[in-house]
């Protein structure tokens, strides 16, 4: 008998993303570092919301208007706060702004991860993105609004 007849067949190596996808993945890793380390630069406001002014934003027009949190209120302080270390205090001011700093760092390492070793993890990504998690995701940002309505100190 053969020994190559009873070996085991090999199996093909994995696909890997070519080279303008992984550039692409390099891409969205550096902007998604670029929001964490912002938020780690920043120091979170004691009021909850603010804290973009400290990256030298504006005030928030919404508030100014209306003297009611806007639908992304909070949300730079969360990330400040979730940059930090401080998950509870983060989830206190903004609940979806921990969410999406958490979002983000793991975007941030997925995407490092498809542009170093060209892997197809970013295309299994890709196919989770439905219509009904972003419908979800609308949802969980309309609660967390009524939440900073509820929870305001303007």
């Amino acid at each position: 008998m053969d020994a190559a007849a009873t070996a085991p067949p090999t199996s093909p190596p994995p696909n890997r993303v070519r080279a303008p996808a992984r550039l692409g993945a390099l891409a969205v890793a550096i902007a998604c570092l670029g929001v964490l380390l912002a938020a780690a630069w920043v120091a979170p406001d004691p009021a909850g919301h603010g804290t973009h002014e400290r990256l030298g934003l504006p005030p928030c027009a919404w508030e100014q208007s209306f003297g009611k949190p806007c639908m992304t209120c909070g949300m730079t302080t969360a990330f400040a706060h979730a940059a930090h270390g401080q998950l509870l205090d983060s989830a206190r001011v903004q609940p979806m702004g921990l969410v999406l700093a958490v979002l983000t760092a793991s975007i941030a390492w997925g995407a490092g991860h498809v542009a170093l070793t060209g892997s197809t993890l970013g295309a299994a990504a890709q196919r989770m993105l439905t219509t009904r998690l972003l419908w979800a995701s609308l949802g969980l940002l309309m609660a967390a609004w009524a939440y900073k309505f509820v929870t305001w100190q303007g």
